[in-house]
């Protein structure tokens, strides 16, 4: 494995560093600022909307698309250091359209639409003009184990209708979401549980489909981009909507959930990048007792097991990537659930020290820190839960010994 980037990933590297110097971090107050100030806090930020088209100018639009002319034709390997960078800052991903859970569908659309289904919804997501939601977690059901999904994509006719409910479905309290990639049945009772379920695509003006409520996430809602509980009632779209035939549920669920999850940890660890250097910062001007925190051992022991972390996180990450890339998610699917275990809990365990160290103001508004914790600690669910990865590493470890 050689790890060493390459000079176009220097030269993204590079550009993508000064963006952020230039456009990014000197907007974060003003990202705050506006999200406060909005009447309705479930339309698009301004800041994030001015930023877009400077984005494209500047060459770094849709660089999460790997292998594919669409977008910055990168592998996974060579995309991980982008990544990074721009999950220090929580909302800079979008400025990019690098966004989750845009990032997946537009995946799974380049993967395994047809044209026409391309032409209506994949060119729009790649442009920036509209977002999209993936809808698979049931609240009624353990939606770790997918096959437990009781929603229902019934064939009538030159039709389907839908009906169940979803929730943490991302993205829905937006409204530039218009399009729902929906996981259900199509065989409820098939005699092979991994080709009951099909994906199919539902616009979000069709009749029959309800966002209940946005769900928060320790108190934070997470606008404008949110979780939304969704109603699915009768609600009837044209066969050509299914993707890739009925019965192929599983599988585009493992084609998209493989990037998905490695975008996740890629993101945490800039987010845990930026926790330690406030802690670190910190550590340097706080005089607890007469000396600085610096001065503390505790201070010393957490700052450099942060750093031990964080790094150890990246190399499984790369080491993921690297091989996603040279043999396939389904292959490198062992390696995807170890980063996707130790990723989050690596990005809470340092942004707790981070916590801990700032004190009352760790967990205010003030340092960022709690809405990162908030992030990282949710990511331990999403994507699949850490006991489930940790089981599927354990079977995949021992079936070598059978």
């Amino acid at each position: 494995m050689n790890f060493e980037h390459s000079d176009k990933v220097l030269a993204l590297i590079e550009r993508l560093a000064i963006f952020m110097d230039e456009y990014i971090y000197p907007n974060q107050d003003t990202y705050v600022q506006q999200v406060r100030e909005m009447g309705d806090a479930w339309t698009g930020v301004p800041i994030v909307e001015a930023l877009k088209p400077k984005a494209k100018e500047a060459g770094l639009w849709n660089l999460f698309l790997p292998n594919s002319d669409l977008g910055g034709g990168l592998t996974n390997l060579e995309y991980a250091p982008l990544c990074e960078i721009m999950g220090r800052v929580i909302w800079a991903s979008e400025v990019f359209n690098c966004s989750a859970p845009d990032t997946g569908n537009m995946e799974t659309l380049e993967r395994y639409g047809t044209e026409e289904q391309k032409r209506e919804w994949l060119d729009p997501l790649l442009a920036g003009e509209i977002r999209s939601c993936f809808a698979m977690t049931e609240p009624d059901v353990a939606s770790s184990d997918a096959r437990n999904i009781g929603s229902t994509i019934i064939r009538d006719g030159g039709d389907y209708v839908i009906n169940g409910v979803k929730w943490w479905s991302s993205g829905t309290g937006d409204p530039r979401c218009t399009l729902f990639i929906f996981m259900g049945k199509t065989d409820p009772d098939g005699a092979n549980v991994y080709r009951q379920q099909s994906m199919i695509l539902v616009p979000r003006d069709t009749a029959g489909v309800t966002i209940k409520r946005n769900l928060p996430v320790f108190g934070f809602d997470d606008a404008p981009h949110g979780h939304g509980e969704v109603v699915f009632e009768n609600v009837r779209v044209p066969a050509s909507n299914i993707l890739l035939g009925e019965g192929r549920g599983f599988e585009i669920a493992q084609g998209r959930l493989g990037p998905g999850r490695i975008h996740h940890c890629m993101r945490l660890i800039g987010q845990a990048e930026v926790a330690l250097e406030k802690m670190c910062k910190r550590a340097q001007v706080r005089h607890p007792f007469g000396k600085p925190l610096a001065d503390q051992g505790v201070t010393r022991e957490r700052i450099a097991e942060s750093r031990i972390l964080i790094d150890q996180a990246r190399l499984l990450v790369f080491a993921a990537a690297d091989k996603m890339d040279k043999v396939g998610n389904r292959e490198a699917r062992k390696e995807i659930g170890m980063i996707k275990v130790a990723a989050p809990n690596m990005a809470c365990q340092v942004i707790d020290w981070a916590i801990q160290m700032h004190g009352g103001a760790g967990i205010s508004d003030d340092f960022g820190l709690a809405y990162a914790y908030a992030g990282a600690r949710s990511l331990r669910l999403a994507d699949g839960p850490d006991e489930v990865h940790r089981d599927q590493i354990a079977r995949l470890e021992m079936k070598q010994y059978q």
